[in-house]
């Protein structure tokens, strides 16, 4: 008796398929066997630990492909199998600064952020003069004609002036990998009553495409002969 019981549950078990108005129905969910296993991929933060783990050929040698998906963020898969999938072998993420942009925050704040997580240029100078020189008391005040702003600063030891505050100015702040330069795009600075200022980004993220060009220069160089020898190819 045991046994005609275990052949019962055994058959309950075994798929079917049922046709319903000329439809055909399976009594139980099929998984597709893979041909390969996933693999568990590898986390690194840099474009070098990428390079690096490519030229050990560690896991073997192989084609591969690194696909730049965004500023931040660098793959490498193989080709496609039998059963249409791939694997992932490694993750580049890069570690980036916390910025604020599109919110006002207070001017010591903004400040801190400007002079830590900014590339040193031109613009940037200009703007730490202007925050670091606005008057703080009472008869402090700020013109807007909604294209550029006016604020009260300070004009030698005693006396205070208008400073008109530039549209936009160009910064590059930390925003991609370090290997790479980082990218100059256009941000308009706005003030606010109570000493608040903000940046927003005024280029309509064309700073995301320069960044993933300037990875994928940088991969090209560094892996020459690999894609030379169509071991490695790159899209972005």
């Amino acid at each position: 008796m045991l046994k005609n019981a275990m052949e019962y549950l055994v058959g309950l078990a075994r798929p079917t398929v049922i046709e319903v108005e000329g439809q055909n129905f399976s009594t139980v969910d099929l998984t597709r066997v893979k041909e390969q296993a996933n693999v568990s991929e590898l986390q690194v933060n840099t474009l070098t630990g990428l390079v690096d783990y490519i030229k050990s050929q560690f896991d073997g040698e192989k084609q591969l492909m690194i696909q730049v998906k965004s500023p931040t963020d660098v793959r490498l898969f193989d080709a496609l199998d039998s059963t249409n999938d791939r694997r992932t072998y490694i993750q580049a993420k890069a570690l980036l600064p916390n910025i604020t942009f599109e919110r006002f925050v207070d001017r010591e704040e903004f400040q801190i952020m400007m002079q830590a997580n900014f590339v040193d240029n031109n613009d940037k100078q200009i703007v730490l003069d202007i925050i670091s020189n606005i008057v703080e008391d009472g008869s402090a005040e700020i013109k807007d004609n909604g294209m550029a702003q006016q604020v009260t600063v300070k004009k030698g030891v005693a006396s205070v002036g208008y400073e008109t505050i530039p549209g936009r100015v160009a910064l590059k702040p930390f925003r991609t990998f370090a290997e790479v330069t980082q990218p100059e795009s256009e941000f308009i600075l706005r003030l606010r009553e109570g000493s608040r200022v903000a940046l927003f980004e005024a280029d309509g993220g064309a700073w995301e495409l320069n960044a993933i060009h300037s990875i994928k220069e940088h991969l090209t160089t560094e892996l020459e002969e690999q894609i030379a020898a169509k071991k490695i190819f790159i899209i972005g």
